[in-house]
This record gives structure tokens, C-alpha cells and sequence, in this order.
């Protein structure tokens, strides 16, 4: 599968089908191996004597002098290895090379290496370079799912890319106490499609016996009241001691004000990179945090490992959940859940990745007797009188369980115990995972709410594990709203099954389908990672209802269908006209029409004259779609300017007339276009345009090409000042599309 912005090709990446992107640069000879993992194919680079081997692209891509450029690339050999990015001018001329450090280890598992770099002065072009250097002749190193291009973050992290990865260098960590700092590159096999993870690890070396710890020098700004998320890869030493990350915050002068931290249960032994998380709410005064990470009980010369460090706003279970990541997830402890009453006890499932749904551990239940035990909670904001929906997730780990009960305690303004719902009951046999959930309407005077789960036992020492906890005000699973005004519908999708697939349709009044435009182009059979999903649809019809059916099929086939109310859209003024990229609806223009097309429809003929025969002989191919010329109007500098924007780019564009004007929406594509003035007075901003038009069927690959998430935060953190930004982009569309000048 092709790496979403990789400068090169699908052929050079994943070497299939052949090896026509990479050519030898020193001492080697190329073929083509099977076995990848992007893809069958992969390139053996053999070495023709010993010494250090090198294989290069074939092609040279462009680069801008002064931006971060990222290169990665899996590798299996019988020696250690490195990657290159090979610096040209213009000209094609060496300006330099950045390698990344070599693979501690050989190992013939497929491993990540990588390296990133700043383009020098001089750069125009870049290469990748792949290295070995074997001991002798006709060795073969492998290499698969090769990548050149911007460095992919973690979408929202707080943190700057040299802090999240250590790809350029450690200037993003400091030692606190009994630490060294340091780059190294161990073999870790990370999933093919894992574009986040690299090659260089962050090492944190204690300098002697005893606590060790090491601190991230940024401090992005927080919220107060809002809760965030940190996590790392850890890779704990082998030999015993205490691996944790903390998050930490800062009030507004810099003084450490709270500290929550995780403490990592890794497997025996632990050989692999471990994800830990922590979650917290910013305190009232708090003004900034960051993230830290140590070994308790260290020995001299123990390495704790950091790959892919984040911080970001914490993600909601469940959209619209009340109860705090920690309280849902279980991944730092038991966080505010106690034992109202009963024997149970309550611990986080341990070693890590041993049990659990939201992440790498869960909630475990033990129960000394084969009794009832009510487990509740920490309180949360709820509004009276509305429905709630709280759920969990459990399984028996061991001995049995009879019964589980979900359900709701309520309290008013002055923390007065209001009772309990009557909840939902479910059985729990076998070891499976099972969703249990109970709708409940909040009492008058309720204001906060605990989630209460009863377990019954019904063999001692029997231990149920519980996580992915949520409770969350129950709203339509599906709703629908026009906006007139920017000419788009609104589809808000609740409560989507994961790991099911979804098609959204419009339904016009005459029955007819259409698919629905997302981010991955047309939905159909679209995978569902996220419970809620919100479409903008910007190529509904004007002033024709429509509504949407949707359909859902989960893992084993089977369908359930959903559909909305019926909205519509309205253009108030009938002599306006929308000009929209289906691609990027934040270039949509409404303009004023001077003239609609007069129609034409070519089509293809050969014409052949019969000797002694009156008519012609004719033969014609099918007679094309419309093509005409639309006069418009710009009425002002901004929408001259907005128009130039949207036929820049040459894309198939959708053309929205009002109803009753005796046009049918139309994608087409615009070809020379006119402006001419309409008034002898220079300071005159209204324009004439023709526009030369030409049907085209609807793009069905187009998505729609937004910020996936990108955020002012995203920029505050890679640029200083706004001088830098404007040495990055050309516009505040490239701004917000991360694309770079």
C-alpha cells in the first residue's frame, strides 16, 4: 500500500513490480526478492566485494533548503545497516549527506531504520541512499517499504517532531537526574503500515545506581479543566528495575504545579517497545506541561529506550463520554474507581498487553467469596431529565461469574445521594468480552452521577476484568441540518460500530442514489474507526429535498440501514450561482451569473461522398455533453481573488444554479478563462468572466482534502514566530493544508 505523501514512487517503494526505481551506487548489484512486506517484492542489494555497499533512487526529488525532510525504510541483512538522504543542487551536484546512525544489531527480521535531516543550503534535489558493508563478496541486504518526504507527526501532539521522535537529534530531552542522553538505533520490528514509528530511539543511561529520569525541554501551553493524554514506547532493561513516564504541569512562571505518573508492567522479559499512557485534567492554574520518563531502582548503566512521545487533548471512548480517560482506560492504575461494598479488590490487569480493549490493561475485579460487590466510580456533570447511557466492557479472566449489573447513582448540588437506577442485568459466560449498557433518565435535581457496576461471584477467587468504561448523554443516532448560507448539509453519524464498514448515500425526492463525498473520496464501504462521524455535504442540490440512508455491514456481512430527515437547501438570490471543488470545499465561490451558457454538444463524424449517389455517407461517434460559455460577475477584489483560487488548481468543478433556471447541477471543467473589466474606472472591482465549460462526469476517488486535525497547536509548535510562516507558505489554504512552499 502506497505511504500516504511519499515523494516516491509506489514502484520505488515497494519495489513492485521491479527494482526500476533504484539503481547501485557503490560495490553493488540489484535485483528483485519476494517476501516484503509492502507488497511481495523487495530489493536485494548484493554486494560484489567487501566493503560498504550502496543503492540510491533513480530519480532525484525536489527539495526546499531550510524544511525537515524524513527518510525510512524496513531492512533485513547479516549486518547492521544505515539510511541516507543525498543532499543535489540543481545542477545534480553532491552537496551532502545525512545518514542516520547504525543499527546496533544485524538481524535478518524486518526492522526500521530511518533518518531525518534539514535540507543544507544549496539543496534542490534529494536522493535516499541505502548502506551496508559486509565482510565479503555476494551478501545480500533487504529492503522494503521505502519512504522520502515530510516528517508524519501524531495528528494533534502537542509536541515538536524533534521531541515526539529523535530522527534529527536529542535537543528536544534533558537529563534531571542520574541520566545520560543519547541516540541509538536497536532492531524493533514495528507493523508495515506503522508510519509514526522510526528507526532512532531516544536513550536515557543512569549513570549509577538508583532513580534515573529525563524530561521533554518543551512546555506547550494547556487549558485549565481540559484533560490531556501522554504516552511513549517504552523499552525497559532486561534486568529489573521500575520503567514510568509522567505528564506533567506548570503554572505560568514555570514552577511544577502536578505530576500524575504511569508506571509501565511489562512482560518477562521485556525485549520489545511498550506503548504507556497517561492521562490527567489541567489544574486551575495551570499554564503549561510536559512529559517525563525514568527507571526507579536503575543499576549503573541500565538504558530506558523512547520512541514516538505524544501529548495531546485526550480522546474521548466514546464521543460525548463524561468520565475521565483514566477512569475509562486504566492504563496509569484504578484511577477514582472504589468498592462501595462487598469483598472485591481492585488492580490494573498486569504485565502489560496481557488484557484489555482501550489500550494495554484493565480493570481487575477479584472476588475472595462467591458474593455481590458494588464497584462505583468518581461522580460527574449530568443535566436532569435527559437520557444517559453508560457502558462496560467485561470478561471473566477466572472462576465464574454470574451476573454482571450496569446501572446509575445519582446526586443533587449539594451531594445528596439520590439512589441508584434500576440498571441492566446481563450473564456472563465463558471468557469472551461482552458490551453491557443501561440507559437511565437523570432525576430531578440530579447534577452529577457515578457509574455502578455489580459483579456476582459465584465461585471464590474468581477475577473479571473490566475496561473501556463510558457513560454519555444518549443524542440521535442520526442527525441532518442545511446550511444555506455556505451551501453544504451537515450528516452527523453517533454510535457507529468499529470495525464495520459504511456507505452513505443521498436520497433524492425521485428515488435516486448518490454517494456521499468524504476525506478517503466517495463512502462506500468506507472502514469505521471512530464512533461519531460528521460529513459535510457541499454537493447536495439546491431547493430539492434530499436525506440519506446509511448503511452499515459488520465483520461477518450482515446489514442494518440508518436514514435522516429530509433537509434542503435554499439560494436566496436566483441571479447567484455556486462554483464548487468537490476536493476542497473551502474554495466553494458564489458568484453572480451575467449569461448562462448557450449549449453545444459536439460530436465525432466522418463524412464520405458516393460517387453517383445524392447523399453523404455518414458515420458518428456518440454525441458528447454540454459545452457553453458562463458569464459571470465579481463584484469585489476578495471574490476576484477567491475565483482565481478556485480554477488555479484545474480541477473538476460542480456548478449550482438556483431551481427554476433551466439548469441541472453540472461538474465541469473550465477551461481559458477571461476577466475582463466592466467599466472604463480604474478603481471599478467588478469583473466579467468567461468561463468556457465542458461536462464531466462526478469524480468518484476526489476526497476531500482538509485539515485531518490540524490545529493552530500543530503549528505553535514547529514555528516561532509568524515570520517563520510566511517563509513556509504561500497561502493560509497551504497553511492549513500543511502544504508546504
Amino acid at each position: 500500500m502506497p505511504i500516504p505523501g511519499n515523494l516516491l514512487s509506489p514502484t520505488t517503494e515497494m519495489i513492485d513490480p521491479n527494482t526500476s526505481g533504484w539503481a547501485s551506487k557503490l560495490n553493488a548489484t540489484l535485483v528483485k526478492g519476494v517476501g516484503g512486506r509492502n507488497g511481495d517484492g523487495c530489493l536485494v542489494v548484493k554486494s560484489v566485494a567487501a566493503g560498504e555497499v550502496q543503492a540510491r533512487t533513480v530519480s532525484s526529488y525536489p527539495v526546499a533548503a531550510g524544511t525537515t525532510y524524513y527518510a525510512f525504510a524496513d531492512a533485513s541483512g547479516s549486518v547492521p545497516e544505515r539510511i541516507g538522504i543525498r543532499w543535489l543542487s540543481a545542477t545534480g551536484t553532491e552537496v551532502s549527506v545525512s545518514w542516520s546512525l547504525t543499527t546496533l544489531a544485524a538481524s535478518s527480521g524486518w526492522h526500521r531504520v530511518s533518518v531525518a535531516a534539514v535540507a543544507p543550503v544549496g539543496a534542490a534535489q534529494a536522493q535516499v541512499l541505502l548502506s551496508s558493508t559486509p565482510a565479503g563478496a555476494a551478501v545480500n541486504h533487504f529492503w522494503e517499504n521505502v519512504y522520502l518526504g515530510q516528517p508524519i507527526r501524531t495528528t494533534g501532539n502537542l509536541l515538536p517532531f524533534t521531541t515526539e521522535s529523535t530522527e534529527v537529534d536529542a535537543s528536544g530531552w534533558t537529563p534531571v537526574v542520574n541520566a545520560t542522553i543519547s541516540r541509538q538505533v536497536p532492531v524493533i520490528s514495528w507493523s508495515v503500515t506503522n508510519y509514526l514509528a522510526g528507526g532512532h530511539a531516544l536513550a536515557m543511561t543512569a549513570v549509577a545506581a538508583g532513580n534515573a529520569s529525563i524530561l521533554a525541554v518543551d512546555r506547550p501551553t494547556v487549558t485549565p479543566g481540559e484533560e490531556y493524554l501522554a504516552y511513549a514506547y517504552l523499552q525497559p532493561p532486561t534486568v529489573a528495575s521500575t520503567a514510568w513516564i509522567e505528564l506533567r504541569f506548570y503554572d505560568s512562571v514555570g514552577n511544577q504545579i502536578q505530576a500524575i505518573r504511569s508506571v509501565l508492567a511489562p512482560p518477562t522479559p521485556a525485549t520489545g517497545m511498550y506503548r504507556q499512557q497517561v492521562a490527567a485534567t489541567a489544574p486551575a492554574n495551570a499554564a503549561t506541561c510536559s512529559i517525563a520518563a525514568g527507571l526507579d531502582g536503575a543499576s549503573a548503566g541500565q538504558v530506558l529506550r523512547l520512541e514516538t512521545v505524544a501529548i495531546l487533548a485526550a480522546p474521548e471512548l466514546q464521543s460525548g463520554s463524561v468520565l475521565p480517560y483514566a477512569d475509562s482506560s486504566f492504563e496509569q492504575g484504578i484511577a477514582g474507581w472504589t468498592v462501595a461494598s462487598g469483598v472485591a479488590t481492585l488492580a490494573r490487569t498486569t504485565p502489560w498487553g496481557a488484557s484489555g480493549l482501550a489500550g494495554s490493561y484493565a480493570l481487575a475485579v477479584t472476588s475472595s467469596t462467591a458474593t455481590q460487590s458494588v464497584l462505583r466510580s468518581v461522580t460527574m456533570p449530568v443535566t436532569e431529565g435527559r437520557n444517559w447511557r453508560a457502558i462496560a466492557y467485561a470478561h471473566p479472566a477466572a472462576g465464574t461469574w454470574s451476573t454482571v449489573t450496569v446501572r446509575v447513582r445519582w446526586y443533587d448540588a449539594a451531594d445528596t445521594d439520590l439512589g441508584a437506577s434500576a440498571g441492566t442485568t446481563y450473564s456472563v459466560p465463558g471468557s469472551s468480552w461482552y458490551g453491557m449498557q443501561a440507559d437511565q433518565v437523570a432525576p430531578a435535581g440530579a447534577v452529577r452521577a457515578a457509574i455502578e457496576i455489580v459483579p456476582t461471584a459465584s465461585s471464590a477467587g474468581a477475577v473479571l476484568h473490566l475496561d473501556w468504561i463510558a457513560l454519555w448523554e444518549v443524542l440521535p443516532l442520526t442527525t441532518v441540518a442545511a446550511d444555506s448560507g455556505s451551501g453544504y448539509v451537515t450528516l452527523t453519524l453517533r454510535e457507529l460500530p468499529l470495525d464495520s464498514t459504511l456507505t452513505v448515500c443521498r436520497m433524492g425526492s425521485n428515488g435516486a442514489r448518490t454517494l456521499v463525498r468524504g476525506e478517503g473520496g466517495l463512502i462506500d464501504g468506507q472502514a469505521v474507526t471512530s464512533d461519531l462521524l460528521v460529513v459535510e455535504d457541499h454537493e447536495a442540490p439546491l431547493g430539492r429535498p434530499v436525506s440519506y440512508r446509511i448503511e452499515i455491514r459488520d465483520a461477518d456481512g450482515d446489514l442494518s440501514t440508518r436514514g435522516s430527515a429530509t433537509v434542503s437547501l435554499a439560494l436566496d438570490d436566483i441571479n447567484l450561482a455556486w462554483l464548487k471543488d468537490p476536493g476542497n470545499p473551502q474554495r466553494n465561490l458564489k458568484v453572480m451569473v451575467e449569461k448562462a451558457p448557450d449549449w453545444q454538444r459536439p460530436i465525432e463524424q466522418a463524412t464520405h461522398v458516393v460517387r453517383n449517389r445524392r447523399s453523404k455517407v455518414i458515420f458518428s461517434g456518440r454525441r458528447q455533453g454540454l459545452e457553453g460559455d458562463l458569464s459571470v460577475w465579481t463584484r469585489s477584489d476578495e471574490e476576484r481573488e477567491s475565483l482565481h483560487l478556485l480554477l488555479d488548481s484545474g480541477n473538476v468543478l460542480l456548478w449550482q444554479a438556483a431551481p427554476g433556471m433551466g439548469v441541472d447541477d453540472m461538474y465541469v471543467a473550465v477551461g481559458q478563462a477571461t476577466e475582463g473589466r466592466t467599466s472604463p474606472l480604474a478603481q471599478d472591482e467588478w469583473r466579467a468572466w468567461q468561463l468556457p465549460l465542458i461536462q464531466q462526469d462526478m469524480p468518484t476517488t476526489t476526497g476531500i482534502n482538509g485539515s485531518g486535525g490540524r490545529t493552530w497547536r500543530d503549528v505553535l509548535t514547529e514555528f516561532a514566530t509568524v515570520a517563520d510562516v510566511l517563509d513556509v507558505y504561500d497561502t493560509t489554504e497551504d497553511l492549513l493544508l500543511d502544504r508546504r512552499g
